[in-house]
């Protein structure tokens, strides 16, 4: 089992010719992900990196029977792309685009809410199973087949909880990048649900930073399963000041709930192991699957 990607997924590439969707497309076809195609308005009919590229998703679906998508589209189109993927059929939908309006997440949130696929991101840095697929833009060498999930609105914190995870003799599951916006498709409850029910993971790792309640609603969520699976737990911006953006769009503190330390008792209280530093998450994760 794995979640949302596998080597099964069929993914295409919306901005494949651009520079970013050419250079990340390359990268997780050498990584061994199954890239189907991709899609450039315009360049349909064409063959870059030896995959086709096609005008429309619907049309990518239609023709090789794509499933997945990753997005490299500009700011002011992103929105559009999301919402086509959805028209189109594709079930999981990866976002890596940053700067994204406010206001057009609000219009592809509620959009996407009577449809049936699954948006990751915007501003994300994508979902990896490893040794399966990678979709997204992280270091692929970093991360070894094992049994912890990730979850996390950071994607350098992604990477770096994976090293400390393999560091200490473990592996991932699948991690999931959710982004740093201030609305984002899957929340961290969303993302942690999804790793909870999966049988082959057996712990998570739950990263999370200053600003919004996305911590609290999942920290409410993993105490209300009974703790079934361990969550290690991580808050960054514990030195941020108030009222100045850290970073992700989503990461400023608005009141006294979304400080660290406010969310890192609220964590501690639902049962979630949790650490301060990055460095601690690979042993205290080691430390309570053998205790």
């Amino acid at each position: 089992m794995s979640v949302l990607v596998n080597k099964d997924s069929r993914i295409i590439v919306q901005g494949f010719t651009g520079k970013e969707g050419t250079f990340h497309a390359t990268q997780m076809i050498e990584y061994g992900s199954n890239v189907v195609g991709g899609v450039t308005p315009g360049k349909g009919g064409q063959e870059h990196l030896g995959k086709p590229v096609f005008n429309t998703v619907a049309e990518a679906v239609n023709k090789v029977d794509a499933n997945t998508s990753i997005i490299f589209v500009p700011p002011a189109f992103a929105g559009d792309a999301i919402m086509e993927s959805a028209d189109a059929g594709i079930k999981v939908i990866i976002c890596i685009t940053e700067g994204i309006p406010v206001q057009d997440m609000v219009k592809v949130k509620a959009y996407l809410k009577d449809r049936e696929c699954r948006l990751v991101g915007p501003n994300c840095p994508g979902v990896i199973t490893p040794e399966e697929a990678k979709v997204g833009i992280m270091p692929g060498f970093v991360f070894k087949k094992g049994k912890i999930g990730i979850v996390s609105k950071s994607g350098t914190l992604t990477y770096e909880a994976a090293d400390q995870i393999v560091k200490a003799g473990l592996g991932i599951s699948t991690a999931i990048g959710i982004g740093g916006d201030p609305i984002v498709g899957t929340p961290t409850k969303e993302a942690v649900e999804l790793l909870m029910e999966d049988p082959e993971t057996e712990g998570i790792v739950m990263i999370g930073e200053i600003g919004g309640n996305y911590e609290a609603v999942a920290s409410k969520y993993i105490q209300d399963t009974g703790n079934k699976k361990p969550v290690v737990g991580f808050i960054a911006g514990q030195t941020a000041p108030k009222g100045r953006t850290m970073g992700h769009a989503g990461a400023i503190i608005g009141g006294k709930d979304d400080t660290a330390e406010a969310k890192m008792k609220i964590m501690e209280s639902c049962g979630i192991h949790v650490v301060h530093s990055p460095a601690e998450i690979g042993i205290t994760m080691n430390k309570v699957l053998n205790s």
